[in-house]
């Protein structure tokens, strides 16, 4: 899959990269493509009260879960998740997958990513530091599960 020279940001085991910035479309919408490798569960629960997600699958399939319903989004394949929704995912299959988060408003944007590769990299292959992942989080209006 080609980057096209964007900025490939690790977290764990999950790749991102922003193909479009909230500064770009004057805050309407943000894009960015995300790799899971097979077997990878991923996000810690976390909800949004101030934007929307869309998921738009490319290749594999990845398992999320939206106030406890499952739901596998492959290629070709799209789920809403509304603001204030509770979820998260996880690639519980034996195929690496990618998939297109669109956020509405473009609100997050890449300084989330970043923040979370420098509490999983501090951790330095041990686990991450939950309490900084939570704060890392609220800084970027998303609220982790209880």
């Amino acid at each position: 899959m080609t980057t096209g020279g964007r900025e490939a940001i690790r977290v764990g085991a999950l790749t991102i990269r922003f193909l479009v910035e909230g500064e770009q479309t004057g805050g309407a919408l943000a894009v960015f493509e995300f790799d899971v490798p097979a077997g990878a569960k991923v996000p810690v629960a976390h909800s949004h009260d101030g934007y929307e997600e869309t998921i738009y699958g490319l290749e594999g399939v990845l398992t999320w879960t939206v106030e406890g319903a499952t739901t596998d989004v492959g290629p070709g394949e799209a789920l809403v998740i509304p603001r204030r929704a509770v979820h998260r995912f996880d690639n519980v299959g034996e195929v690496d997958a990618s998939a297109l988060g669109l956020v509405t408003p473009g609100v997050l944007g890449p300084g989330f990513f970043r923040d979370l590769a420098a509490v999983f990299d501090a951790a330095a292959g041990g686990p991450p530091d939950l309490g900084a992942i939570g704060a890392a989080m609220r800084r970027h209006g998303l609220t982790p599960a209880p």
